[in-house]
């Protein structure tokens, strides 16, 4: 299994925050799955294809059984990216564990929910539905059955919503729900608990170094996602108020040379700001200019 996953998946095999992440999607924020009522279970099913057995591996799985002792298999699945192929991957997925209980031994049957949590920035425009993912000839649509999948799109939430969140799934959200509405990430109040394991999957989702560096060095402490991201928010301060100096001096007829002489600063670094600045004259937005500079860092 990649790194990559084990980090999107570390945060959301805590109870609470698995259980947290229903109780907001599925019950609108009331707790009707308890994180004491949850337990781990097996990931992973076999199936075979062209005539060789192949395992597939799901991202959470767990069992929950409430007061009623009536059992559910609930599944998360993280996407970052549109996968047209997520109806058959889930059907895959629920078929498997459905299989797996005529053969356990066990006379109890449950049944399976799959959740899809899409945390891209574009509208989730993949099949969300058998019906949509295959052409179905008219006359046989009364003997196939449609199979549904539930997709979340956790850049979309509403403000309610993110609010919603008890666990420290709220900064993970608020982050997406933030990067689709404004150029520039306004940390949220609160302590975080599970800190590294939110690092982790910060990492994995947006790609940033930045989340990855100082991952594990927060081990056993509780912190608010401004502490984690000061030195981040000052660093961007720095380097926006020195690109707006530069815009200046630039306009004024000045070189790299002459720029990094007089702000001190390194001349390559300069010369990549400069250049950039450039592709903006005459109007040299600031904003517009900094935002570039950003993406060609990551």
């Amino acid at each position: 299994m990649g790194e990559k996953d084990l980090s999107e998946k570390y945060l959301e095999s805590y109870n609470d925050v698995f259980a947290d992440i229903l109780n907001v999607l599925l019950f609108d924020g009331k707790e009707q799955i308890k994180p004491s009522e949850l337990s781990k279970t097996i990931t992973e099913t076999q199936y075979k294809a062209d005539g060789k057995p192949h395992e597939q591996r799901r991202d959470i799985a767990k069992i929950w059984e409430n007061q009623k002792a009536e059992l559910v298999l609930i599944g998360l699945e993280n996407q970052t990216d549109v996968d047209k192929d997520m109806v058959f991957r889930v059907a895959g997925y629920d078929g498997a564990y459905y299989r797996a209980q005529l053969t356990d031994g066990k006379k109890e049957r449950y049944p399976i929910a799959t959740i899809v949590l899409y945390f891209g920035i574009d509208r989730w425009d993949g099949a969300t539905s058998l019906y949509e993912a295959v052409s179905i000839p008219e006359e046989m649509k009364a003997y196939i059955n449609d199979y549904k999948i539930h997709v979340f799109e956790i850049a979309y939430l509403t403000e309610e919503q993110v609010n919603s969140f008890q666990s420290d799934f709220r900064f993970v959200a608020d982050y997406f729900v933030q990067r689709r509405k404004n150029k520039d990430y306004v940390p949220s109040k609160g302590t975080i608990q599970h800190v590294d394991a939110l690092l982790q999957m910060m990492a994995a989702l947006t790609h940033d170094k930045y989340f990855e560096e100082i991952s594990g060095t927060w081990e056993g402490e509780k912190v608010g996602m401004g502490e984690l991201l000061l030195e981040r928010i000052e660093q961007r301060g720095k380097q926006k108020n020195l690109i707006s100096l530069i815009c200046k001096k630039i306009v004024k007829g000045k070189i790299p040379e002459i720029i990094a002489d007089e702000l001190e600063e390194e001349e390559a670094v300069i010369r990549e700001i400069y250049d950039i600045a450039l592709a903006f004259a005459p109007d040299y937005d600031c904003n517009a200019i900094y935002e570039a500079w950003k993406v060609k860092q990551e």
